[in-house]
């Protein structure tokens, strides 16, 4: 009984021996997890960060294209209003040159035409040396 008790004893010891080593990998397995895990979480954080400021680069771009959008219905509006006058002011000229030239064919004119007396282109006779 006692050799057997013998065996026993160094086979607790082998498995106290190889739960040790067990204990010991887990650990170390464990740590590297840990480490791992802690690592991703600063990529992640970083990659979170990037994405943030994307997202407040990309609402500064929407607000400027806002903006601008907005300055082109302005200038439309005054281009528009600046077209509108420009016909108004190209009919009224057109106008007023008409009514002008068809002025004389009715008798009036804007200024008085004095008649004088004239006489007809001359012919004068130059003589040479004689």
């Amino acid at each position: 009984m006692l050799g057997k008790l013998g065996v026993l004893e160094s086979k607790l010891a082998i498995y106290e021996d190889l739960s040790k080593e067990m204990l010991d990998k887990l650990e170390r397995a464990v740590t590297s997890i840990q480490e791992n895990t802690n690592k991703t979480a600063v990529i992640l954080e970083r990659h979170e960060n990037r994405l943030d400021e994307g997202d407040k680069a990309n609402q500064a771009i929407m607000s400027l294209i806002a903006r601008v959008e907005h300055n082109l219905e302005d200038l439309e509006k005054k281009v528009d209003g600046l077209e509108k006058t420009v016909w108004m002011v190209s009919c009224t000229a057109a106008a007023l040159v008409a009514i002008l030239q068809i002025l004389p064919n009715i008798g009036l004119s804007l200024t008085p035409t004095v008649k004088t007396s004239m006489m007809g282109p001359g012919i004068a006779l130059v003589n040479g040396p004689n």
